[in-house]
């Protein structure tokens, strides 16, 4: 997806922090025993959102910054973590951002990194961490109704017949992530220089009913792109054929995270 919806998120930045899903336990359970961090610690957050993966980090102790561009959305964080003495926020790019080189301890990013150019995020990372640092990069992968193959192929039709494309991609029954996918993605550091790479795969189940779903879907950028009359009449028949479904939509999520090293 181009970076010209990346703007999008801010715009609906209340709905997003109560929609989009946190991260499980496992994820950080898995960087912690990679890279002790602790009071003593430095850590980055590369496009915190509203802190959907903050928290937990932000809880060891370490001095935590988080680098998030939307206005709406660093006010939520500002508000969020409120107490905390030892959070930051930089409101800017990560790749604008001013940041001091050999000077992180970890480095993560929670379904974000994708909107950072490759050949500009990777080595960015790379010289912003310690000698022995590490980068953790995860996200949340949500496939529908794979319990209900009906009602997916009525949503499918759906996105074939309302949904505007303009460059051929759109979200929707989207393919299950794939364990070479991750593998595909955990190598990509080492043409930048990191090493003792690993990745790891997590699953779960969340259910909703037609308007949560559809409060959903109006927080992806492809989503809150479409024009308001013709998104509104969108949302209306997926919410239609949800109801006729028996009133609720499981989403299966896979969560991958990779680990890399300076």
């Amino acid at each position: 997806m181009s970076d010209n919806l990346s703007y999008t998120f801010d715009t609906v930045a209340s709905v997003y922090d109560k929609m989009r899903p946190g991260y499980v336990d496992e994820i950080y359970e898995n960087i912690f025993n990679y890279v002790k961090i602790g009071s003593n610690s430095r850590v980055l957050e590369v496009g915190s959102g509203t802190g959907q993966a903050t928290g937990p980090i932000l809880e060891t102790g370490c001095d935590l910054t988080a680098v998030e561009c939307g206005t709406n959305l660093t006010g939520i964080l500002k508000e969020k973590f409120k107490t905390y003495e030892n959070f930051h926020i930089v409101t800017d790019k990560f790749e604008s951002a001013h940041l001091e080189n050999n000077s992180f301890d970890l480095v993560f990013s929670a379904t974000a990194f994708h909107w950072v150019p490759e050949e500009l995020g990777y080595p960015k990372v790379f010289s912003i961490l310690k000698e022995g640092g590490a980068f953790a990069r995860f996200a949340n992968r949500p496939k529908i109704c794979t319990n209900d193959p009906d009602l997916g192929a009525e949503i499918q039709d759906l996105y074939d017949v309302c949904y505007p494309r303009t460059d051929g991609s759109r979200s929707g029954t989207r393919t299950w992530f794939t364990e070479e996918k991750a593998k595909e993605i955990s190598a990509i550091p080492l043409k930048y220089g990191f090493r003792d790479i690993r990745y790891h795969l997590f699953h779960r189940e969340r259910i909703f009913t037609a308007k949560e779903y559809t409060q959903l879907l109006g927080t992806y950028s492809d989503h809150i792109a479409i024009e308001e009359n013709t998104r509104t009449e969108f949302f209306a028949k997926i919410e239609n054929a949800i109801d006729k479904h028996g009133g609720s939509i499981t989403i299966s999520d896979t969560l991958d995270l990779e680990l890399a090293r300076k």
